[in-house]
Order: structure tokens, then C-alpha cells, then sequence
């Protein structure tokens, strides 16, 4: 037990470190070669971050064959995403709350969000096998579909109506060929590491009883979410609000999409069929989140009444909520 605990929390700050490093050489990218970094912010750096979601959940579908752990930590990965949003607010003044600092163009990418889980519920939810070719079912192929439509949208979206790029603290001295280098040696630092997480979590879901789905959504959707936070909170200490809500919305667009990675490693059967029903539970809740922020990026608050915003709030009140749920679920 122990063993197991003490493997996933040494993963947990291997991730958190490289991917903070990761997404600083991938920031160095965008500055060296001149591209947009609010479309970096939002596809390069959305894909990095969301790197160990991506290594966890082959790993669990390939070698574990645990189609609950694959589900429950992309679905996981997304509610915590959009609960890091809160813990963002915390460090923002109190007379400019999150959302009004951040542009009205991410409700594209949370609207799409919402499009691409809301699938994922349905494809949990049907009991008929909609198969395309062999061992892929057709709403795990439409999640890459979906995603390169959406991709595609925000870009020409972006063009008509360009965003504030964020200004950098920073200047980098290196050449471009070395920050490819270190950004490459940290990539693969980050697929190691998440490529064992799962074998520890499976481990604590075991001994404790609490089951996979619940271990998935939880404890690994947080562990693979760290880079997330890790650039969040770095984007909010220089003022780029803007750029963090991207990557994080960015996140939650990207996740879907390893869902159909992850169905083509899983040779067990069907991804989504063979995951739990109580993943529909998180599906729920990730809607009623991303909802909530696209409400608040329409409408924000001129202030914050307390120590949040209300609109965090609401959404950190939903994110309790969705696991208080799975616990009592998984008991």
C-alpha cells in the first residue's frame, strides 16, 4: 500500500517539475519562431500539458487493459481542469476576478469542450455497439473528427478576430535548436514517468477498495493535470490570465481526442462500453462546469463578494459535488 502511494506521489512531482519545464521551452518556441502564442497557448501547449493524460491512458489501455482507468482519467483530467480555474481566482486581486481578464474567444473552445464530452457521455451511455472498423467504435473515431473541425474553427476564428498575445518576462537566449532539445528531454521525461503512474494507482484502487473508477477520476485526473497547474499559476503571477484559461480550455478540448488514442491500444473490446456508467456522473458535472465559465467569460464579475468570484465558486461547488458523488458510488 504504502509502496504504491509513495510511487505515485514520486510520479506526481516528476510530472508537476517537467512539465512546468516543458511548457517553458514550448513558450520559447512560440517567442524563437515568431508563431501566435495565443494559438500556442491554445494547441501546442494544450497538447504538452495534456502529454501525461495522453501516456496514462495507453498505458492503462494497453498494458493494464483498464478501460475505467483510461476513461476515468481523461474525464477526471477535465473536471479538475476546469477546478484549477478556481484556484486561480484565489491569486487574482479581489476588484478583477479570473474572467474578467480573459478574452470572450474562449467560449469557442469551451463550447467545442462541451461537444466532445458530451459524446464521450452518449457513447458510455448507449448500450449498441456503433463500430466502424475493427476494435474502434465510431464515437471514439468521431472524437478526432471533432476535434480537427474545432482546431480548424478557433484558427480562422483567431485570424478574424486576433487576440492580445500575452507579453513575456522573458528573453530567450538559446538557439532554436536547443530549446527543441531540452523541450524534447523533458517530453520524455513525462512519458515515462506517466506511463508508470498507472500501475500505482491500479495499486492504491486495489488495496483500498475504492475502486478504479474513483482512483481514475481523482487521484490520477489531479497527477496528470499537474502541468496544468503548473503553467497556470506561473501565467497568473505575470498577468497572463488570458493565455492560462487558454491552455486550460485548450486542455479540455484536446483530452477528448486521446480517447480515441486510447481505443486504439484498448484491444480488449470497446473503450467506452466496457467503462463504467458511473463516468456519465463526471460527464454531467464537466457540462455544468464549462457552462458556468462560459457564462462567466460572457458576463463577468466586476468583483469578487468574497475570497472568489461567484462564478468560481459555482464551479468549484460543482467539482465537490461530482466527487462526493463518486465516492459514495464506489464504496
Amino acid at each position: 500500500m504504502w509502496f504504491d502511494v509513495l510511487g505515485f506521489l514520486v510520479c506526481a512531482v516528476i510530472i508537476f517539475f517537467s512539465g512546468k519545464k516543458l511548457s517553458f521551452y514550448g513558450d520559447q518556441i512560440a517567442e524563437v519562431t515568431g508563431m501566435g502564442k495565443a494559438w500556442v497557448g491554445l494547441i501546442l501547449m494544450a497538447a504538452v500539458t495534456s502529454l501525461p493524460e495522453m501516456m496514462v491512458g495507453i498505458s492503462s489501455s494497453m498494458v493494464l487493459e483498464s478501460a475505467d482507468l483510461a476513461v476515468g482519467d481523461i474525464i477526471g483530467s477535465c473536471a479538475f481542469n476546469l477546478g484549477i480555474l478556481t484556484l486561480m481566482d484565489l491569486f487574482t486581486p479581489k476588484d478583477k476576478p479570473l474572467f474578467q481578464n480573459v478574452s470572450q474567444s474562449h467560449i469557442l473552445a469551451a463550447s467545442f469542450g462541451i461537444i466532445l464530452i458530451g459524446m464521450a457521455g452518449l457513447g458510455i451511455y448507449l448500450n449498441e455497439n456503433f463500430v466502424l472498423i475493427p476494435s474502434i467504435g465510431l464515437f471514439a473515431l468521431s472524437f478526432a473528427v471533432v476535434y480537427l473541425i474545432s482546431v480548424r474553427t478557433i484558427y480562422r476564428y483567431q485570424k478574424v478576430h486576433p487576440q492580445i498575445q500575452p507579453v513575456s518576462t522573458t528573453t530567450s537566449h538559446l538557439s532554436l535548436k536547443k530549446i527543441i532539445l531540452m523541450y524534447c528531454i523533458f517530453a520524455l521525461i513525462i512519458i515515462v514517468t506517466a506511463f508508470a503512474l498507472p500501475h500505482f494507482a491500479e495499486g492504491i484502487a486495489q488495496k483500498t477498495g475504492l475502486g478504479q473508477t474513483f482512483v481514475g477520476t481523482l487521484f490520477l485526473a489531479i497527477s496528470t493535470s499537474l502541468p496544468e497547474i503548473a503553467v497556470s499559476l506561473a501565467a497568473v503571477r505575470i498577468g497572463s490570465t488570458d493565455m492560462a484559461v487558454g491552455n486550460l480550455l485548450g486542455s479540455n478540448l484536446f483530452n477528448p481526442f486521446i480517447l480515441f488514442l486510447d481505443d486504439i491500444f484498448y484491444t480488449k473490446g470497446y473503450l467506452l462500453k466496457d467503462a463504467s456508467d458511473s463516468h456519465i456522473v463526471s460527464i454531467f458535472f464537466v457540462i455544468l462546469m464549462s457552462c458556468v465559465a462560459i457564462i462567466g467569460v460572457m458576463f463577468p464579475q466586476k468583483e469578487k463578494k468574497i475570497f472568489m468570484a461567484a462564478d468560481t465558486l459555482v464551479i468549484f461547488i460543482f467539482y465537490t459535488i461530482n466527487m462526493i458523488i463518486l465516492y459514495q458510488l464506489s464504496r
